[in-house]
């Protein structure tokens, strides 16, 4: 595994982060309208935040959008199989949300727009941050019975076999991010 590892950002950025996102992930919570132990819930979302911090430490994508598409991209989901327009109405109710629960640039916020309203279209070809967003779910595709492929990811880290196995093994398993507990103050027992 060839991982550069730039460093993270600051102790109190990260705390005052995790912070917000506690408020976040209750507001996504409270009107999510499917089973927090289905393919697409809580347990989906930590795992795509995970594959996508190791995305953005060997990348220059921005961690803070990666961190708000795992929440967002599949929060409308109204059910587990096909749903159409999902991801759209995620990116809407991200725009819902922004400047309330949430801050984001405008730039930045178009990039999480784009990556949740397109993240089930098979797109390649986009920003980096976009492109970790995207490679940061396909790698989560086990729980749903698909084996990712590298021809379908966008950024080099993920197209390492090594990191699909790593991703893949977690996803068929169901694992369980500590940080669904540690950061979101979930407990799902």
């Amino acid at each position: 595994m060839k991982m550069l590892l730039k460093p993270w950002p600051e102790l109190k950025t990260l705390y005052n982060r995790h912070k917000e996102m506690k408020k976040l992930i209750k507001i996504i919570i409270d009107q999510y309208a499917q089973s927090f132990g289905g393919v697409h819930g809580v347990s989906h979302w930590a795992r795509v935040l995970e594959n996508g911090r190791l995305i953005a430490r060997n990348t220059d994508a921005n961690l803070e959008i990666i961190e708000l598409f795992s929440l967002f991209h599949d929060s409308k989901r109204v059910t587990e199989t096909r749903d159409h327009n999902h991801g759209l109405r995620g990116a809407e109710f991200a725009a819902s949300l922004r400047g309330e629960a949430f801050q984001l640039s405008d730039n930045d916020f178009d990039l999480l727009y784009y990556a949740c309203s397109h993240h089930t279209n098979g797109l390649t070809d986009a920003d980096i941050t976009v492109q970790a967003c995207w490679d940061s779910d396909r790698l989560d595709l086990g729980r749903a019975l698909i084996t990712p492929v590298p021809e379908k990811m966008c950024t080099e880290i993920a197209k390492e076999q090594e990191i699909i196995e790593w991703a893949h093994k977690r996803s068929c398993d169901g694992f369980r991010p500590a940080l669904i507990m540690d950061e979101w103050g979930l407990d799902l027992k």
